[in-house]
């Protein structure tokens, strides 16, 4: 191969060389994937120059921009996603606000505030951008005691009630079942990540999951089915995940919504001071991880799951 300059055309310099994609394209899922279908858990991180980590994060991420994420889209067939705030932006949600405001259609969020510090005006502006809920995380957080969180579960309805958002929390099933009182006398309506994280090989009658699936029941409740690396020790989940789901979708098929939880953070040892570490992003085929929704339910189900149930939520038109 010549590598010097011909005819006047110089050689391109070695940092032109196109760029290895951080995230691979999707293969085809295997089912039809119904038009307006919706990943309704994702996050985005960066650029970090204009959007830089908290500095009271417990990781440290790799950029996931909303151009990687719209090609993940587009390559599975999925029309629509709602952006979640992840932890290590804490509570500037500039990030998915931008996003948003460049995609109104298709994306939905939901944002993590301080009650006694967000304005009615500001609330007001991620609203008409298109966010409909606010997230609490009780996995990972840690330290509040019973009464602690109830009074932080209603000052964030309190403050969220008049928009019509909901509230997302992240919790174990020994948790939800804590604050099922609380849940059951708010003012919002309550949606708990990564199907509570009930542990698949526990069973089906571990200890939290009868009372998650009688709160689904209420009909103010709803659950994400999502994270089978979360609630197994298996990727693309095995059957007893599906039997999870199945369970999960038979409480109440109107309140089960679909989601990805892409990028998919990777795990991270915990740190009491200095740089936060560094999280990998796990190798995971978004479409193979979409297919295994076909072994959840029947197409009636999946235009449920993915179509309608999260327009009534999120409130696509």
């Amino acid at each position: 191969m010549l590598t010097t300059a011909i005819a006047g055309i110089p050689t391109p310099p070695a940092a032109a060389k196109k760029a290895i994609p951080m995230f691979e394209p999707p293969s085809p899922p295997q089912f039809a994937v119904p038009s307006d279908g919706c990943d309704c858990h994702v996050h985005l991180f960066g650029p970090f120059a204009r959007y830089p980590l908290d500095g009271r994060r417990l990781y440290t991420p790799d950029p996931a921009l909303a151009a990687d994420l719209i090609a993940m889209l587009d390559g599975a067939g999925m029309a629509r996603a709602v952006l979640v705030q992840p932890s290590a932006y804490g509570t500037d949600n500039r990030c998915m606000l931008d996003a948003m405001a460049e995609s109104p259609q298709r994306l939905r969020g939901v944002v993590v505030i301080d009650p006694d510090a967000a304005e009615a005006g500001e609330l007001a502006r991620m609203h008409a951008l298109g966010v409909r809920g606010t997230r609490l995380n009780l996995a990972t957080a840690g330290g509040k005691s019973a009464a602690e969180t109830a009074e932080l579960v209603d000052r964030l309805a309190a403050r969220i009630a008049p928009l019509g958002w909901h509230l997302q929390i992240f919790a174990t099933l020994e948790v939800i079942a804590a604050i099922a009182p609380i849940v059951r006398r708010s003012a919002v309506d309550i949606v708990f990540d990564h199907m509570g994280m009930a542990q698949a090989a526990r069973g089906m009658s571990q200890e939290g999951l009868s009372t998650l699936l009688d709160l689904l029941q209420t009909g103010r409740v709803w659950v994400k089915l999502s994270g089978t690396y979360r609630v197994s020790s298996e990727i693309y989940g095995n059957p007893q995940v599906t039997a999870l789901a199945r369970m999960l979708i038979a409480a109440n098929p109107e309140r089960v919504i679909w989601a990805s939880d892409w990028p998919h953070i990777g795990a991270h040892p915990h740190h009491l001071a200095g740089e936060p570490p560094h999280a990998d992003y796990r190798k995971i085929d978004y479409g193979q991880l979409l297919s295994v929704l076909a072994a959840w339910g029947d197409p009636d189900d999946i235009d449920r799951i993915l179509v309608r149930n999260p327009a009534a939520l999120y409130g696509f038109a």
